[in-house]
């Protein structure tokens, strides 16, 4: 790097931070993609895709994942108080589709089964961490949620799901017009 490419930054388009510029943009950055899965305290199974998830601390083991406040399914995992990411396979965007949409029986017709910490398992995913909810912070139209890990579970060594504009790979991305259309609700 020189003195005058320090000086003289690259040419860019800057735009303010609409909720639209915002997915496009954020878009650009290529992320897993999860199932956040737990059984509410009626005892029924709930999950939601997520793609905001990331490990925080080695020492205490933390996760964390970002929910949307108006979902459903959050507020059912949050009142249980213990949670499973599924992460996805490059191979299960019907997992994802099934999650990513408030329509629908989300676990009718779906092999899973309850862990031995009390969450839902999902079939053929890469790997499971299975967490307690250890502190939520409100920021904007979602929570990040720290979870304290229990337990790490390789399940599969596939390639993992990627979601990179708006579409899932990063080969041949669909158009940026809407890049978090895919499924109606995620949170």
């Amino acid at each position: 790097m020189t003195a005058e490419s320090l000086s003289a930054p690259e040419a860019c388009e800057e735009t303010e931070p609409t909720p639209l510029r915002m997915r496009r943009t954020m878009g650009t950055f290529a992320s897993g993609v999860t199932v956040v899965t737990g059984i509410g305290r009626d005892g029924l199974p709930a999950g939601f895709a997520c793609q905001s998830f990331a490990s925080v601390s080695l020492e205490p083991a933390l996760v964390l994942f970002c929910a949307d406040h108006r979902g459903r399914t959050w507020p059912k995992i949050r009142e249980a108080g213990r949670f499973a990411v599924n992460i996805l396979a490059e191979d299960q965007t019907d997992l994802c589709g099934r999650f990513g949409s408030s329509r629908g029986r989300k676990y009718e017709g779906l092999d899973w089964e309850v862990s031995r910490w009390g969450t839902p398992s999902l079939p053929g995913v890469l790997t499971r961490v299975h967490a307690d909810v250890y502190d939520v912070h409100g920021a904007g139209d979602h929570d990040v949620v720290v979870g304290r890990v229990l337990a790490l579970e390789t399940v599969a060594d596939r390639q993992p799901m990627l979601f990179f504009r708006g579409g899932f790979g990063v080969e041949s991305p669909a158009a940026p017009t809407d890049p978090w259309s895919w499924g109606d609700h995620w949170g």
